[in-house]
């Protein structure tokens, strides 16, 4: 964990030098979906940023928690100024448990398709994204993902 942080540090700090693909460098905020969480974007280069999200599922039967990590390029919509649309990938890493079986490891490898928009003037961002998963661990298989809904702080 102290090397994810130390990771994150270090992407944070580069992020401040190098312009980005979107009215903002930073974000951050909340994604909801099937499971919510935090997202952080930080802008990599001209036309990409790196989006890290962290979330959480819980109900009667499982508990998990997952890591994603997704690089993320972004296309203008003509016409329609902040609004983007844009695609990537990358990868989660988590756990699970299901009631009444030990936890479990989870690793995918993840696609993303979205749409992001920056209000002009003021520093509030919404994107809604679909993240499926090509599972890899415990089980190997395509899971169809979920759509989520991003709110963001822009700085």
């Amino acid at each position: 964990m102290k090397r994810f942080f130390l990771l994150f540090a270090a992407l944070f700090a580069l992020s401040l030098s190098q312009a980005s693909a979107q009215d903002y460098k930073n974000a951050i905020g909340g994604r909801f979906g099937s499971a919510n969480g935090v997202s952080f974007k930080t802008g990599l280069n001209k036309g990409a940023m790196l989006e890290l999200v962290g979330n959480f599922r819980s109900h009667d039967h499982a508990n998990w928690f997952r890591i994603t990590g997704l690089y993320e390029k972004y296309n203008p919509i003509n016409g329609a100024p902040g609004l983007n649309w844009y695609y990537g990938g990358g990868a989660s890493i988590g756990s699970y448990k299901v009631k009444g079986y030990d936890g479990d490891f989870y690793l995918a490898a993840n696609g993303v398709l979205g749409l992001d928009y920056k209000f002009n003037g003021a520093p509030i961002n919404i994107s809604l994204d679909w993240v499926p998963a090509l599972e890899l661990t415990p089980n190997t298989g395509f899971w169809g993902g979920d759509v989520g809904l991003g709110l963001r702080f822009t700085f």
